[in-house]
């Protein structure tokens, strides 16, 4: 008997012409993120075996989590087929999993070798029976089971499994292209990442830090959601440009009424994000917007922000309630992370009074006094790019005082 980890493909066997280019894509991702792990893989077109050889299951379902686009994936025994031992295997692992209580059950075959003339239901009576011989806690029930045993009869053998793990789903990263990402230190950004990454987008994030106005923790708050999010990306390496914004941020508090600061102020991130979106050759920007949550997330504040710019603005987060994008948070694993009590750019002298319906016209009025131009292109210029390894902790706070001397 040996011991498998089956891995299912799920949408990407739907993909045509292109299933060859995305199962490549992911086989690869597959063998990256278990890279160091004596494991064997069987690949075929519409799933993946991977042979454990004595390595815990667990820890390999867990570096699995981090490839997008995969189904699920289960537990496999994999015996000769006969039916004895293939009920042998079963009972050992129903006693595992149901610690003798009792539950319902069925055995579901699928019989891709048809060369057995057995059928799969003729199949599923027979180990059904030689395991409810050996067990008197489970109960048959083939409509709405508790439990069900799968039993795949294939060419070189039989394949035994219980249960279902889901993985990350979606496309293997980099298939869609490149973006950028706003990332902040808050909540939402990093689930937009996250879900821009889980439709095969690779990322690199774009951070406005704006030291002495905010703290340096809020700089080591961003690099730490990216060593998060780079569990997920090629090589498990993100880019992160640190934009010096502390100039135009106090020229835009200095300058601007109130009502508009927020407004103003993601017009000039925009701006610039769209010439580091340039200079890294990526196809679109992706922002953290949640449609109405805040006020410069109306119908309206969008619009007049976004019209800076005629690159495409991707926004995962559109329709998720609060709620939804703290659950997500929380699964990838940045929500600690987020909560910790440092500000960013968009967190400091919020407005008491914004505006939720901002004009163009006021828009670009205000913006007059600034002559922001020439300051944008030397914020572009300072950028400074750190390549995040979610394998290599990086402390900023341990290499100077402030951003710009800790990346000299």
């Amino acid at each position: 008997m040996n011991e498998l980890i089956l891995v299912r493909y799920g949408d990407l066997v739907l993909k045509g012409k292109n299933q060859k280019y995305f199962t490549q894509l992911i086989n690869k991702l597959i063998k990256e993120k278990l890279s160091g792990l004596p494991v064997e893989y069987d690949f075929r077109h519409d799933r993946c075996y991977i042979v454990l050889n004595d390595v815990n299951h667990l820890e390999v379902v867990e570096k699995l989590q981090y490839v997008t686009g995969l189904y699920s994936y289960s537990l496999v025994s994999k015996c000769e087929i006969d039916y004895d031992e293939i009920s042998r295997i079963a009972v050992s692992m129903i006693r595992k999993a149901t610690n003798n209580k009792k539950v319902t059950f069925k055995v579901e075959t699928k019989r891709a070798d048809k060369s057995i003339k057995l059928t799969s239901l003729e199949i599923s009576k027979l180990v059904s029976g030689k395991i409810l011989v050996q067990m008197d806690n489970l109960i048959v029930d083939v409509h709405d089971p508790e439990l069900t045993l799968d039993v795949e009869i294939r060419t070189d053998g039989a394949y035994i499994f219980l249960d279902q793990v889901m993985g990350t789903g979606g496309y293997p990263v980099s298939i869609g292209g490149k973006v950028i990402v706003l990332l902040s230190g808050g909540i939402d950004s990093p689930v937009a990442a996250f879900l821009a990454m889980k439709k095969g987008l690779q990322i690199e994030c774009v951070h406005f830090e704006s030291t002495p106005l905010t703290s340096i923790e809020s700089v080591q708050k961003v690099i730490d959601l990216t060593e998060v999010l780079a569990r997920y990306a090629p090589y498990s390496k993100i880019k992160l440009h640190l934009v010096p914004f502390f100039q135009l941020h106090e020229a835009i508090i200095q300058n601007i009424p109130e009502s508009y600061l927020i407004t103003i102020m993601r017009r000039m991130m925009l701006r610039i994000a769209s010439k580091i979106k340039t200079k890294a050759k990526a196809l679109a920007i992706v922002t953290g917007d949640s449609i109405g949550q805040v006020a410069s997330q109306t119908l309206e504040s969008m619009s007049t922000i976004q019209q800076v710019t005629d690159d495409l603005i991707i926004r995962p987060l559109a329709s998720y309630d609060k709620l939804e994008i703290i659950s997500l948070a929380r699964k990838i694993k940045t929500l600690d992370i987020s909560n910790r009590p440092f500000q960013d750019c968009c967190s400091v002298y919020v407005p008491k009074s914004p505006s939720i319906r901002p004009e163009v016209f006021f828009a670009e009025k205000y913006e007059f006094k600034l002559a922001y131009q020439d300051l944008i292109e030397e914020l572009v210029n300072q950028t400074k790019t750190l390549e995040i390894d979610a394998f290599v902790h990086r402390d900023i706070q341990s290499l100077g005082l402030t951003v710009g001397e800790a990346l000299k």
